[in-house]
């Protein structure tokens, strides 16, 4: 099939990887040029936390898209757009630290105790920490591949979790359209998942 030669292409990673990357180059083009509003910091930090969300949504797609195409090439690219939701995670939390509390450590530990939308977050962020730091193949030779299956499905705990995250940081200002959307294109993707595995336990 043209479509899964293409998938299969030597040159079809580097050029997924360069494509998500982009996101990260117009942000650094938009604080050189001074393109990022009145509130360059809350514009980063919203802009990272919403290229997470992003990522973690395309994650999540790679398993019905490739049922639903039959592209099993699809599954080479989920390790590298994992690694690309942490990635923006990182930036994330980084831009908080870093731009709205200064680098200061203790300030940080009593805003995640202070702000439930903040903890929610950082608990998000310690997931993935773990999901990143056990994406490669010595850990799933350590681990064995059923326990290595069973860790990673706290990605679905993850999504839940960044949907909160960002639900509770939009109740200050009431605004839910954003958060309307990502919420139903993960409820679509979990709820495949779930339907997916009650028909094969019925079966």
């Amino acid at each position: 099939m043209p479509g899964a030669r293409i998938l299969l292409h030597p040159v079809a990673k580097p050029l997924v990887f360069v494509a998500s990357l982009l996101p990260l180059a117009w942000l650094l083009a938009g604080a050189f040029a001074d393109r990022l509003g009145a509130n360059p910091a809350e514009y980063l930090i919203r802009a990272t936390g919403d290229w997470t969300l992003r990522f973690l949504c395309l994650v999540l797609a790679v398993t019905p898209l490739r049922v639903v195409s039959g592209s099993p090439a699809l599954a080479r690219f989920r390790r590298m757009l994992g690694l690309m939701v942490y990635f923006y995670a990182t930036l994330h939390a980084l831009s908080y630290i870093g731009f709205d509390m200064g680098f200061e450590w203790g300030d940080v530990l009593r805003d995640i105790g202070k702000r439930p939308f903040i903890l929610v977050g950082f608990v998000a962020f310690v997931f993935l920490t773990l999901l990143a730091a056990t994406s490669f193949n010595r850990a799933i030779r350590s681990l064995g591949a059923a326990r290595w299956q069973a860790l990673h499905k706290l990605v679905y705990l993850v999504a839940v979790l960044a949907i909160l995250h960002f639900f509770w940081m939009r109740a200050g200002k009431n605004d839910f359209a954003e958060v309307s959307v990502y919420g139903a294109i993960l409820c679509v993707l979990l709820g495949w998942r779930l339907a997916r595995f009650l028909r094969r336990k019925r079966q």
